[in-house]
């Protein structure tokens, strides 16, 4: 019989891991505080940051009280604040940035389908998520594990729990969505985005 050329065009299949590039390691100082230090410094942060509001949890007293003690535990605070900060930064890019590796391809993502816009019942722009009622009912998934995905010709929404195929070319684009359901709504954050050339039942 005749040999047939694998198609060029065969969209790989990726999971959401993969959506996710390498994990970082990073120090964590906070790991080997007690349950109480962790608390002290909560106290005294929410102190530092109700100095502008004026309205405090603790009396600057307590909060030298506090920083006191901390500090004859021989913590440094202010440099475990720091600390803090370059954490919720290293955080915050780990949850926003893309595998580089995949831009650009031809890929086939399974996920759920949440509506951003609607025509004719059908779903012209939508959320691509991992799970179930993911932003409605839990937080929002982090930025990279969520695809914005826009579909012209539509797909008939059967309900936010049928889960379904995207074929499409993966980008690397910021966005940030309001996604509006039953009960209210949230802004969204994304860093991918898809022009679907199929979308299909799972």
């Amino acid at each position: 019989g005749l040999a047939v050329p694998a198609l060029a065009s065969e969209p790989r299949v990726v999971g959401w891991d993969d959506l996710a590039p390498e994990p970082v390691e990073y120090d964590n100082p906070f790991s080997e505080l007690s349950p109480q230090q962790l608390r002290a410094l909560r106290k005294i942060l929410r102190f530092q940051q109700a100095d502008d509001s004026g309205r405090s949890v603790i009396t600057p007293e307590e909060a030298a009280a506090l920083r006191a003690e901390l500090e004859a535990d021989g913590l440094d605070i202010d440099w475990l604040f720091e600390q803090r900060k370059i954490i919720m930064e290293t955080r915050q890019r780990i949850a926003t940035a893309t595998n580089g590796e995949l831009i650009g391809e031809s890929l086939r993502i399974p996920g759920y389908l949440l509506p951003l816009e609607i025509n004719d019942q059908k779903a012209v722009e939508f959320l691509l998520v991992p799970t179930v009622g993911a932003c409605i009912h839990t937080p929002a998934p982090p930025a990279n594990q969520m695809v914005h995905v826009r579909y012209p010709e539509g797909f008939a929404i059967a309900g936010l729990y049928t889960p379904i195929w995207v074929n499409g070319k993966l980008l690397a684009e910021d966005k940030s969505q309001t996604v509006r359901y039953a009960d209210g709504e949230a802004r969204v954050e994304t860093s991918y985005t898809m022009t679907a050339d199929t979308v299909e039942p799972y």
